[in-house]
């Protein structure tokens, strides 16, 4: 299963969103009626079955659900890599890079305050569900908050892929010259790191600071927000009530996200400045990042698919890759 999130036109023959890569390369060419954003379609050779859940957090869960409820299809033993762009985080990666996630967080089960009302030792008014203040060390995630995904799978796709050329072109150059973190002015890199989901889709320096620390806290110190998009704890909801019917395996998922654009903008800049030049058409590296999400997600599909004999029983795994 191959999930992409939105396409920004026709499938085939113009600006590509996240699924006309995954389309025209992999000859997704048969058509499966689907009543959700978009049908469903396959390659019938290999098996791949692609889909696009729409954006948010409510289409890619009812999405997900829906075909995981479907009669037409056998998912019990299927790997889902989701493969989209996403902001990405100057403190960690640059523009174009593609991470591989650990950890989805999901950034929208909280309580929140308005930031003119919050008291004056706060540095933030999102805090989590039944506790008083934020990033309180008493809070329990609550559900669907904060899924780990296979350790092993995670690694063995990472080692498959770290060394995957990227797109780079001048004009983001020209956008990671204007940043001070060493990470963001490096060309496009393939790396181990963790996603945030959240319906509000934020900028700026103080959000991203907040989107960090919350990552680090619910894993404990062990994940790095990477990436923020929309869309991954939703599925991750849904595949997990799917698996308690064993219609499918919630250990065969990969969260791949490329950055299209950093979470947070250059200085001199405000973040409504940032916001106020943001759409899918604006993207300072929209076409790279969705290249990189084929170019990383697709030698993980063909692996899967070169040796279904073995994977179809016993996942693949590495002892290898370490975060760099």
């Amino acid at each position: 299963m191959v999930v992409t999130m939105f396409e920004i036109g026709k499938d085939t023959g113009d600006l590509p969103g996240e699924f006309q890569l995954w389309y025209e390369r992999q000859k997704l060419t048969e058509r499966y009626a689907f009543a959700h954003q978009h049908d469903l379609f396959m390659n019938p050779t290999t098996g791949v079955l692609g889909m696009v859940t729409g954006e948010g957090t409510a289409n890619s869960s009812t999405a997900v659900m829906e075909l995981g409820m479907d009669p037409r299809f056998d998912l019990s033993h299927a790997y889902w890599i989701v493969a989209g762009i996403a902001g990405i985080n100057p403190r960690y990666a640059s523009i174009g890079s593609a991470a591989w996630a650990r950890y989805v967080v999901d950034g929208d089960l909280a309580y929140q305050i308005d930031s003119r009302e919050i008291p004056g030792n706060w540095g933030t008014g999102l805090f989590p569900l039944e506790s008083k203040r934020p990033f309180d060390p008493q809070a329990k995630p609550a559900a669907g908050q904060l899924f780990e995904l296979d350790p092993d799978l995670v690694k063995w796709a990472y080692g498959l892929t770290r060394n995957v050329a990227l797109v780079d072109d001048a004009q983001m150059r020209q956008v990671r010259a204007q940043y001070r973190e060493s990470n963001a002015r490096r060309p496009p890199f393939v790396l181990l790191g963790d996603n945030i989901a959240s319906m509000r889709f934020w900028d700026g320096r103080l959000m991203n600071d907040w989107a960090d620390h919350w990552v680090k806290f619910w894993t404990h110190g062990k994940g790095r927000m990477v990436t923020s998009a929309m869309e991954d704890s939703g599925m991750l909801v849904a595949l997990t009530y799917l698996a308690k019917s064993g219609r499918v395996d919630s250990h065969r998922v990969l969260v791949l996200r490329t950055g299209s654009d950093f979470t947070v903008p250059p200085p001199g800049e405000t973040a409504a400045q940032a916001l106020a030049k943001e759409s899918e058409n604006t993207y300072a590296a929209l076409g790279p990042a969705v290249e990189a999400a084929y170019r990383v997600g697709s030698p993980v599909v063909e692996a899967l698919v070169a040796h279904w004999t073995e994977y179809r029983e016993h996942p693949p795994r590495s002892a290898a890759a370490a975060v760099p």
